[in-house]
């Protein structure tokens, strides 16, 4: 009996969720989800547009487990995964304006405005080292 493209999809992109959500980062699986959280809150808000790709697995996902290691972190942490909940993904890309579309990508916002945005350029080619500095900077300077 064969499996199943949508179960075999579920089973093979669940550990790359895990890794962000075993953080304390809340997934945003619908774009009503999105809507709820992303634009009445308060305080700073980190949102981690999770993907497949090696960048993400190699850079991103490990920068931003390095950065919540810091003192100083944001009130509020979610995640939308591209090419998974792609309702959840485009709701959340709404608020990143005037950046195009780019997963995967960090963004972190306070009070539902944007304020610092790492794209996937500045991630695929910079370690995972150098993307928490990057997000530890930016955490110094905003979540105050």
């Amino acid at each position: 009996m064969a499996m199943s493209f949508d179960r075999y999809m579920k089973d093979m992109i669940q550990p790359m969720r895990d890794e962000l959500t075993r953080l304390g980062i809340k997934e945003l699986r619908t774009a009503e989800e999105v809507e709820t959280h992303l634009p009445d809150a308060q305080g700073t808000t980190l949102v981690v547009v999770n993907s497949v790709c090696g960048c993400a697995a190699g850079q991103c996902r490990p920068g931003v487990a390095q950065a919540l290691q810091h003192d100083l972190v944001p009130d509020n942490l979610f995640t939308v995964f591209a090419g998974q909940d792609k309702e959840a993904t485009a709701k959340a890309r709404e608020y990143f304006a005037p950046y195009p579309p780019s997963s995967p990508s960090i963004a972190l916002m306070k009070d539902g405005e944007l304020v610092h945005f790492i794209e996937r350029h500045q991630i695929e080619d910079r370690s995972a080292q150098e993307i928490a500095d990057d997000l530890i900077e930016a955490f110094d300077r905003v979540c105050r």
